[in-house]
């Protein structure tokens, strides 16, 4: 049969020249194929998929050869079993690899390779050709084609694919993520490897544990968690909200090609908006980018100054009442005796919302013991915690303070104050906190009326320190580690993981608190029938 040549549209535009052999296409897949996305600028060859009834009608006479049966598998379903899984990943920022443009991405589902567009004289069309690799997925839309041709391909078979690009939840799925019947329920990678979907591995890229630890945190407090996967961030959302919903949705995927997953994409945009600040290359402190990306991300969603004015303040926000007065030497003072609060003259007294409180822990010893080993000293929660009592008094360039808090959020954050700089080194306080991983009362430490909800809390995420012996900071062999709950309610339903970078390990409950702690978020405990929450400690079964 002589060759056809097609006319060349008024926006000049050429389409690719057809397979020597191609089954019949039939009409469904015509409806599918004339209602693809129109054009916009690098995808010149969708024309190729809109061919009229005649044109079928006469390429079947020239290519359907005698005897051969009508229900022929769709020139596109032919390339599917070229598609390899095992290379698929898409953790990493979609920009093609050849422009590094992140505009009208697609992934080839043979190598995994990023490319721009796919008209004729795009990457993607040039990649199709050269190396013979012919299904594409579509970044954003997750829809695939078929290149050179230009097919749009829908087969159940390539959900799965789908899926991993793009998640999605919904208010059933979410809502077991917290209890014990999640336990029972491991998923399974593509070489058959079990996992617990929200307790997997992230890539440590170079040097960013620190940020590693405090993305898990996040992403296991419930309120926050579940709005970020229900999340269809489609407006005026910063690249940084959705990015980190991105991260949250592939953390708690159950249906992951990989057990791991890596936070580069969203790590990318957290280089960018804070002005290289918090850098993959560059070791760090993650109570510093903790307050920067809680901050970030309130101001991102819309949040104002006022309370409950976006997911971040309505979880994390309480208020603090700072009482100040000036230090006045007394002429009969001793000179040993510390100063205190004057009744008898102004006190200053302000209330002032906060995220989370830091914590002061008591000099370690500046000698050795009888065997010339340095002792690390203990010290309860409850001890440390009496800084917000309200009677506990702090001097500070010639003020006096005290501290209590006048309303709790509904999950506390503390933050251990282990790191001090002097003129010379940054000096690492090495104290061990003691505390229960359930039942700690924070009553002492609130001035509030009767009607303020539950004040007892339970521990949902502590986040630990671990560098060479001494009181001098290591940062060069710093290592970070995050303890997870998993689960709730104590005894054996509620256990207990170990996250470092790309380690999980399940962890007893009585090794947590030996760990060097800089970071805790406790979780407020529902109230029962009467309204409150138990006030007793609870003994952990084991």
């Amino acid at each position: 049969m002589a060759s056809r040549k097609q006319a060349i549209p008024n926006d000049s535009r050429s389409f690719g020249e057809r397979p020597a052999k191609r089954a019949k296409v039939d009409d469904e897949r015509q409806a599918s194929t004339s209602s693809a996305e129109p054009s916009n600028g690098m995808e010149d060859i969708t024309g190729a998929a809109r061919l009229t009834e005649e044109e079928d009608e006469e390429g079947l006479e020239d290519e359907v050869e005698p005897g051969q049966p009508k229900n022929e598998p769709r020139a596109s379903d032919l390339y599917l079993d070229t598609i390899n899984r095992a290379l698929l990943d898409f953790d990493f920022e979609k920009v093609c690899s050849v422009s590094m443009s992140n505009i009208n991405t697609y992934g080839c589902l043979v190598c995994g390779k990023y490319f721009q567009g796919r008209g004729r004289n795009s990457y993607a069309y040039a990649h199709s050709i050269h190396d013979d690799h012919h299904v594409f997925i579509n970044l954003e839309t997750t829809k695939v084609y078929v290149l050179p041709d230009g097919y749009l391909v829908s087969d159940p078979s390539l959900e799965d694919i789908s899926f991993v690009l793009n998640p999605s939840f919904t208010m059933a799925s979410t809502s077991t993520l917290s209890s014990s019947s999640h336990l029972l329920k491991p998923s399974y990678d593509l070489s058959s490897k079990a996992y617990l979907s929200g307790y997997i591995g992230l890539n440590n890229i170079k040097r960013n544990d620190h940020m590693n630890v405090i993305i898990h945190s996040l992403l296991h407090i419930p309120p926050l968690r579940d709005y970020l996967l229900l999340s269809s961030f489609r407006g005026k959302e910063s690249e940084l909200v959705k990015r980190f919903a991105a991260l949250a949705k592939k953390i708690w995927n159950p249906r992951l090609f990989k057990s791991q997953v890596s936070p580069h994409e969203f790590l990318q945009e957290v280089n960018r908006a804070s002005a290289g600040k918090f850098r993959l290359e560059q070791q760090g402190d993650p109570v510093e980018f903790l307050g920067w990306l809680l901050n970030r991300l309130h101001k991102d969603m819309g949040g104002t100054k006022r309370t409950n004015s976006s997911i971040i303040f309505s979880t994390f926000q309480g208020e603090l009442r700072v009482e100040t007065q000036q230090v006045v030497v007394r002429p009969d003072s001793t000179g040993s005796e510390k100063p205190q609060f004057d009744i008898d003259r102004d006190i200053k007294a302000t209330v002032s919302p906060f995220l989370f409180l830091a914590v002061d822990l008591p000099p370690p010893p500046l000698f050795q013991d009888t065997i010339e080993k340095n002792i690390i000293p203990q010290v309860s929660i409850h001890s440390v915690l009496a800084k917000y009592d309200g009677v506990t008094t702090q001097e500070s360039a010639g003020q006096l303070r005290r501290y209590k808090c006048q309303r709790l959020p509904q999950y506390i954050i503390l933050h251990y104050k282990r790191f001090t700089k002097n003129a010379f080194v940054e000096e690492k306080n090495p104290t061990i906190v003691t505390f229960p991983l359930r039942g700690v009362d924070f009553r002492e430490y609130l001035d509030a009326a009767p009607t303020h909800p539950p004040t007892v809390y339970d521990l949902i995420a502590n986040v630990t320190h671990e560098s060479v012996a001494g009181t001098t900071r290591d940062k060069e062999n710093t290592i970070w580690k995050v303890h997870l709950r998993a689960a709730g309610g104590g005894g054996e339903g509620e256990k207990w993981f170990q996250i470092q970078d790309l380690i999980v390990e399940e962890t007893r409950k009585e090794m947590i608190f030996l760990g060097e702690t800089v970071l805790q978020i406790w979780e407020q405990r529902a109230a029962n029938a009467n309204g409150n929450a138990s006030m007793k400690m609870d003994v952990d079964r084991r």
